[in-house]
């Protein structure tokens, strides 16, 4: 996991919001969630793995910050991602839920929850 020092943020928020989302990244590691994200070899920018990977990381940021306090301030920094999670809903509509309980279960993980309720996948 790679996140820039404080220092290198406008603001503390900024840092929190990076950290929570190379964190939620850090979870699908084998050892921990072992999500086809983070396991898949070969994975490349705008690739649909790629795609719902961020928008797991992405929406346990949220969950993280929300739990913390911290408004989450890189929605602009989301942006760049919105076109590839539209293509991939478009070919999946249960992706929504499927990530919502994979970024649950990666914030129960980084909270150290380990028996909190969650969002079952189908």
């Amino acid at each position: 996991m790679n996140c820039p020092p404080i220092k290198d943020f406008n603001v503390p928020e900024e840092f929190y919001c990076t950290l929570f989302h190379e964190m939620a990244h850090s979870t699908g590691h084998q050892s921990r969630l072992a999500r086809p994200g983070i396991m898949t070899e070969g994975v490349a920018f705008g690739d649909e793995i790629y795609s719902k990977e961020e928008l797991v990381a992405e929406m346990g940021t949220a969950m993280l910050c929300g739990v913390s306090g911290i408004d989450n301030s890189t929605i602009e920094n989301s942006a760049s991602y919105i076109d590839s999670w539209l293509r991939a809903i478009k070919k999946d509509s249960r992706l929504i839920l499927q990530a919502a309980a994979q970024a649950q279960k990666a914030a129960d993980y980084i909270l150290g929850e380990t028996n909190a309720h969650s969002i079952e996948e189908n």
